[in-house]
């Protein structure tokens, strides 16, 4: 398992699409899914509570989900990282722009961006080996 993952933001994550909800869709590949807790597929539409520190030190409580009611008489086969709209709109983060989720040491979560038009000199992890990332999520081994 990685402790960091990065996503550069698509229109319909961010919201611009007119969504009633921002939020991420979170890939079922494995690396990525074991970055957050396992939720029970035999339940619909298991989720978790997952509480985030941003760069300013505020918290934000987001929602894992596996929207599996396709096995329950529904459509959608999916994971999701949800609850995040008001976070994507007091930063106000637009499609192109980078989340980097990251497991702190107490097993805690942060949360930060990166505009996609900000060098990376002027990040808070300057100097460290970055990855060039294209759009979707990206496992970042460091």
């Amino acid at each position: 398992m990685s402790d960091r993952i990065t996503k550069v933001l698509s229109a319909n994550d961010t919201g611009e699409t007119g969504g009633h909800q921002a939020g991420l869709l979170i890939p079922r590949e494995q690396r990525i899914l074991s970055f957050f807790p396992p939720l029970d597929a035999r339940r619909q539409n298991p989720r978790a509570h997952l509480l985030f520190e941003d760069q300013a030190g505020t918290f934000w409580e987001f929602a894992f989900i596996y929207y599996n009611n396709r096995f329950f008489g529904g459509t959608r086969n999916e994971y999701r990282l949800t609850r995040m709209t008001k976070y994507i709109r007091e930063a106000r983060l637009m499609a192109g722009d980078e989340v980097t989720i990251q497991i702190n040491s107490s097993q805690g979560y942060s949360i930060s961006h990166r505009r996609r038009n900000e060098p990376v000199s002027t990040r808070a992890d300057a100097g460290r080996t970055m990855l060039k990332l294209g759009s979707g999520w990206k496992v970042i081994n460091i």
